[in-house]
């Protein structure tokens, strides 16, 4: 990822680099690849010298010098600027401190996703309600922190997350298998869930990639209550992860971010 504007000579790589950009911007969140000309893209040159120059800046310093501001215009809305990242957009404030990105709310300088954490704080749950029975327990260290996680055998970002959990120290992992994206993950799933070690099976499969064997036909794993569990506390993608103060956070977060979330949502 070392620029933004491919060659015209390589087809496609326009798009690898969009794709490569989203991706960066908005750390796992759902983009739009489509594109879009503004009907006010004619007054890029109507924004002030020193506005424009320190929207640059604080953009570009944002995106650590891997892409660069194409184009800079006003909107509609008074102190909101348009920035053009080749055929992305994303909204800035005047002083370049806050973004609006795909309707997500950005601080630049630190990077948290302000309009998910207000979403998570409207759809916390209460963590001793959660039916810990239908979960499997994974205990590191000392487990004083706490957190269940919703993971379905063929999602990317769980395969991800997982293998980085399993260097968190000191966590209580309670494991909510939950087969939602494609035919073959209840077959994995029940394959997992009737292992009879049940976190080295799903550690395995999540980490290393190898699956557990054929389940007996006899083995009663609560698929169908685990499908139920999620409808009811409104998952609807993984990974999901709850901490016991009933927070939840639906996505991705990279390890650093990930570790100061559960130990201050750990706290009294």
């Amino acid at each position: 990822m070392t620029t933004y504007r491919p060659s015209p000579a390589r087809p496609g790589g326009a798009r690898r680099a969009n794709v490569r950009l989203k991706s960066l911007l908005l750390a796992g969140l759902i983009g739009w690849s489509g594109v879009w000309a503004p009907a006010f893209a004619s007054t890029e040159t109507a924004v002030q010298a020193g506005v424009e120059t320190s929207i640059r800046a604080a953009v570009e310093a944002w995106l650590k010098g891997k892409y660069k501001v194409d184009g800079i215009a006003r909107t509609p809305i008074a102190g909101l600027y348009e920035v053009r990242l080749g055929t992305d957009l994303i909204y800035v404030d005047e002083k370049a401190s806050h973004a609006l990105i795909e309707g997500q709310m950005i601080d630049l300088k630190t990077s948290r996703n302000l309009t998910r954490e207000r979403t998570e704080e409207f759809s916390s749950i209460n963590f001793r309600d959660l039916p810990l029975q239908l979960a499997f327990r994974q205990v590191q260290g000392n487990g004083r922190r706490v957190m269940a996680i919703f993971e379905d055998p063929n999602c990317g970002f769980c395969r991800k997350m997982r293998g980085e959990l399993v260097a968190v120290k000191d966590v209580t992992i309670h494991t909510f298998v939950l087969p939602i994206l494609s035919p073959d993950s209840e077959v994995k799933s029940r394959n997992a869930l009737c292992a009879p070690d049940k976190v080295k099976a799903w550690n395995d499969l999540m980490v290393a990639g190898k699956a557990a064997p054929t389940a007996s036909p006899s083995c009663d794993a609560p698929i169908a209550r685990l499908k139920e569990l999620g409808r009811t506390l409104g998952v609807s993608g993984t990974p999901t992860v709850f901490f016991p103060n009933g927070k939840r956070l639906t996505g991705y977060a990279p390890a650093a971010q990930f570790e100061k979330m559960l130990e201050e949502n750990n706290r009294p």
